[in-house]
């Protein structure tokens, strides 16, 4: 027995989260110690950090940031000049967006992505708003939009799981993962045999993880175990024991592309609790789209382009790029991608946009609901304009804290006409966007600031096609079986609509 407890405890002080715990603690107490001796040389200290404090608040005032990330950090500089001075110092900015490789980066994206004019100008004639919204993904972050693709709709885990592992075993020349979490169990353990042995019959396998997003789910440098089996593996953005900004930037998407004919995408990591193998926090509610055809393109080159940004290398994309026959298919659909590192915010942009153009209705399905102030003033003015603007939240949280952030926002939105309603069954993880039955969006994208602002992140837009009807019945049998929320569910005591109007402040922040 205490042999066993030892051994516990012995693991738990070795394991890699708890060394980086300590050492990250370790930098902030230096930091604190640090403030004091600071504080030891009273008015030079003073005038120091003042001055740097005023150098910040100009550069934050004159930023292009959201309005909210800027209060956010100005209220701590001000109140606490010296902390909050040297915290933005450290946190307050992004990655520097004039790095060579990601500028290069990008030029490779664009040079090897082309955009068929007729069939911009096809939609042009048939609805000049969602033509808009296709050409802004397009000459902002280059993604064209394609038809020859088919498109079906994913609406659980479960139904994920089973076409992976069905799409899969089919590859014959390369397979590409991408994705945030992968945790050793069911699901990942049957798609590691598969990889391991397509490895062994000569497909080209590479999978990519988010090294902060696997922190308590897979060992440390468990690349090199994948790499011993002839799958080509490596973490994204290392976490390492520094305070930086740069453990802000995530790899938060989910991808999987095969052969350049099949690819996935939707809200499924790879790990037991996303096809309700195991329970956390009720029914695991997600979803995703698995798209074959021409608009698998686009998802082979935010792969390989990301690939080779951690490789720091440059491929010939067109090895990669497979003759595509006809397929039968209605509709078009435009996969897309954001990275946090420039200054276009294509997420956030697909998502007001298709909320100010909605004409009938709005429904949307995330697991967090932590939004800027435009976001939330889009949903109220589309609801307060007789839009159906309906939100679907869990009505289990997976972080407690979080979902009080997401409460925080019912109030407002409800006494506009906004609906919402949890989940009653347990946490839904889906991103979903779907708009007077002819738009929908799928991807990694939740309404939260640190998709829209800080995390690598990707979707698929879908225009007129077949799996679009096939949502909206989901997201109605949803609805059906979800609580919804009223206006007098919100009210709550003084202290606890205190500790939500702070959380909210500093939701950029977090």
């Amino acid at each position: 027995m205490v042999s066993s407890m030892l051994k516990k405890i012995l693991n738990f002080i070795t394991h890699r989260i708890f060394i980086v715990g300590v050492l990250l603690a370790f930098q902030l107490v230096i930091l604190v110690l640090a403030i004091n001796k600071f504080e030891d040389y009273g008015l030079y200290c003073y005038i120091l950090f003042f001055v740097l404090g005023i150098l910040v608040l100009i550069k934050i005032i004159n930023g292009n940031a959201n309005p909210n990330y800027k209060i956010a950090w100005i209220i701590p500089v001000l109140t606490i000049p010296i902390f909050g001075t040297l915290m933005y110092l450290i946190f307050g900015n992004k990655l520097n967006n004039k790095d060579k490789k990601l500028v290069k980066n990008k030029e490779n994206i664009k040079n090897n992505l082309k955009q068929d004019k007729k069939i911009l100008n096809k939609i042009k004639k048939c609805d000049i708003n969602f033509y808009n919204q296709a050409n802004y993904i397009y000459r902002n972050a280059y993604y064209p939009i394609y038809e020859n693709t088919y498109t079906e709709y994913l609406k659980i885990g479960e139904v994920y799981y089973q076409r992976l592992i069905e799409e899969l075993k089919k590859a014959q020349k390369y397979i590409f993962m991408q994705y945030f979490i992968i945790h050793e169990g069911k699901f990942w353990n049957e798609i590691l045999e598969i990889l391991k042995q397509k490895a062994k019959d000569g497909v080209d396998v590479r999978v990519v993880y988010d090294d902060m997003g696997c922190i308590v789910t897979l060992p440390n440098k468990y690349y090199e175990k994948l790499n011993k089996y002839g799958i080509k593996a490596c973490s994204f953005n290392k976490f390492i024991p520094v305070l930086t900004a740069k453990l802000n930037n995530r790899d938060h998407r989910k991808i999987t592309v095969i052969d350049g004919k099949v690819a996935f995408t939707g809200g499924i990591n790879l790990a037991d609790e996303y096809i309700n193998s195991i329970k956390r926090f009720g029914h695991w509610k997600d979803n995703g789209v698995l798209i074959k055809g021409d608009a698998v393109w686009n998802f082979t080159v935010i792969f390989l382009s990301l690939w080779d940004y951690i490789h720091k290398k440059y491929e010939n994309f067109d090895y990669f790029k497979p003759k595509i026959e006809k397929i039968k298919s209605k509709g078009f659909v435009q996969p897309y991608d954001d990275n946090p590192l420039d200054d276009e915010r294509v997420g956030q942009t697909v998502y007001l946009n298709l909320i100010n153009k909605a004409e009938k209705y709005i429904y949307i399905t995330t697991p967090y609901l932590i939004i800027d102030d435009e976001l939330e003033n889009a949903l109220c003015v589309a609801a307060k304009s007789g839009i159906d603007v309906r939100i679907i939240t869990p009505g289990v949280p997976d972080k407690k804290i979080i979902n009080e952030v997401t409460k925080a926002y019912y109030n407002n939105l409800l006494e506009n006409g906004v609906k919402i309603y949890e989940y009653s069954k347990g946490f839904i993880h889906a991103k979903t966007f779907l708009v007077d039955d002819k738009i929908a969006t799928i991807g990694t994208i939740n309404l939260d600031y640190r998709s829209l602002y800080l995390h690598f992140e990707c979707g698929v837009l879908m225009y007129k096609t077949d799996c679009v009807k096939d949502i909206k019945k989901d997201i109605e049998e949803t609805i059906n079986i979800s609580k919804p929320i009223l206006i007098s569910d919100t009210k709550v005591s003084f202290f606890r609509s205190l500790k939500r109007a702070v959380l909210r402040l500093f939701a950029p922040l977090m």
